[in-house]
This record gives structure tokens, sequence and C-alpha cells, in this order.
């Protein structure tokens, strides 16, 4: 049970993200769920209190497209709470054409990667001090498709939805494993986990063929959000998983990721990216946590 913990979900509104926020909420965390649209977070904490008993359930509003929302965010959080045990970075998106965000950033590529490694930056001082904690990213099988184009990282000279798409949860690998490095030692632990084929409206305005393919497989084979966050559930739960950091999970089993995920170099290439991007300090994440934070 997570009585006394506190658990932040990204993308929580839709699909897994509000599957395993309200799984979270059924083990007694306080789970504060994050998503686009206060309309529908503000259903989703009044459905999740009325299903699990759980009044400690609540919803921050902020669109992860804008770096500066990112950071707003951050702080709405830590201006209420002063411990943080389990994160999860699980929202995505994709796009059939090339997109823009406020920032100028291709957003595949803001949303699904420099949005968690800002906010797990930005966080880190906090997960630090209510350690033993857990970072949680979902990534996906598309991973094993993807390649990092740096001389072409945000689609600038050519852009196809599925790369874009691969590249990013790529990315999510290659900052999990570099990240799991930089906390050795912390008490915070850092996992991914493959959700499988999961029966959500991700991919379904990604063009004609695209989005056909989708409705095709979510009707014959795909899996319902509360069995694709299985998984995050257990890796943000589990004592089995206590101090197990850097692995990739599916199905609740560790398993091996591509090779190009394990490539250091391209971890620490990304990262430096990444700090540049998105402005955050080289010691953001690396940084002892304020005495003053409770666990």
């Amino acid at each position: 049970m997570l009585q006394g913990r506190v658990c932040l979900v990204t993308g929580a509104t839709r699909g897994i993200g509000s599957a395993m926020a309200e799984g979270l909420a059924h083990m007694g965390a306080t789970v504060i769920a994050m998503g686009r649209s206060a309309e529908r977070g503000q259903d989703l904490v009044s459905g999740i209190r009325q299903r699990t008993g759980n009044d400690d359930v609540h919803f921050l509003c902020a669109d992860l497209a804008s770096m500066a929302e990112v950071r707003g965010l951050a702080r709405a959080f830590v201006d209420r709470w002063d411990r943080l045990h389990v994160l999860v970075d699980n929202a995505g998106t994709v796009f059939p054409t090339r997109r823009t965000t406020v920032d100028g950033y291709e957003e595949v590529f803001a949303v699904n990667h420099l949005a968690p490694f800002l906010l797990t930056s930005l966080l880190s001082p906090v997960l630090r001090g209510s350690a033993p904690s857990r970072v949680i990213v979902t990534s996906s099988y598309e991973h094993r498709r993807g390649q990092m184009h740096w001389d072409n990282l945000q689609g600038e000279r050519f852009y196809f939805s599925q790369q874009a798409y691969a590249q990013s949860k790529l990315a999510n690998l290659l900052f999990v494993y570099e990240l799991a490095r930089r906390l050795e030692e912390s008490g915070v632990t850092v996992n991914a986990f493959n959700p499988g084929l999961v029966r959500t409206n991700i991919c379904m305005d990604s063009g004609w063929l695209i989005g056909t393919v989708k409705r095709t497989m979510n009707t014959f084979s795909g899996l319902s959000p509360e069995q694709g966050a299985d998984t995050g559930i257990w890796l943000a739960s589990s004592p089995d998983v206590e101090g197990v950091s850097g692995r990739y999970f599916q199905r609740r089993q560790a398993v091996h990721s591509s090779c190009a995920s394990y490539d250091v170099a391209s971890q620490q290439r990304l990262w430096h990216i990444s700090e540049v991007l998105t402005g955050v300090s080289a010691e953001s994440s690396t940084q002892a946590a304020p005495s003053s934070t409770s666990r």
C-alpha cells in the first residue's frame, strides 16, 4: 500500500496516465494528476475520488509543449507539497506533420522528451529529499525503430511522424539510463517501461493511414489502459523493485532495450543538448535537496 506516499503522474487525463493515477489512488497514495485540460482534470479527480474513496487526489494543469509551463508546473507542485516519492513521466504525443511549440521546438520532441527532462530535473531536489523515491518513464516498443538523427533532431530537414515518435521514445531511454547513473547512491531510482499496445487515442490524429491502423489494432488486439498501466503501477509500488534502477520493463519483467539505447556517448550527448534547449543548469539533477524537505 502507498499511504503517506506522494505521486505525480503527467498525461493523466486519458489512457495509461488516467489508469495509473486511479491505480495509485486505490493503494492509498496522495495522487497529483497532471494534464492540459482543467475541465477533464476536474472530472478525472472527481471520478477517482468517488471510485476509490481516496479524497487525497488533486489536479495540476499545464501544457508540456511549453517549457515555461513545465517550470510553472514544478513551482505549483513544490508550493503545495514538500515530498515526492513517485514521479511518473507519462505524457506523450505524435502528429502527422511537423508542428512547433511556442519555444520553436518540434512538438513531439518537446513533449515526449524535453518536458520530462526538464520536469524531472526541476523536481530532483524534492525527489532526493523524499528518498527512497522513484522516477518512472513511459517508453514504448517503438523505441526499437528509433535512431537519433543528430543532424535532424527536430525534423528541421525532413519529418516523418513515426520516425519522430520512435526517436522520442529512444530519447526516453537514453535519458533514463543517464539519469539513473547520475542519481546513483541518492536513493532515487529511475526506470522505464513499455505498456504494450494499448487502446488509447494516441496516433488517432496522425493521418488517415496511421489512424486507421491504430483503430484496427485497438479493436482487435489492443490492451485496455488498465492493462497497459499495470507494469507502471507495479514499478511505483512494489518492494520487488526497491533499489532497482536504470532498467527497462515490460509485463513486470526487466528486459533488454535496443542496442542504441545503451550507447553512453549518445546518452551524454542528448543530455547536453537537452540542458541547452531547456535552460536547466547542469547541477539541477545532481544537487542535494534542501535539508528542510520532510520525508
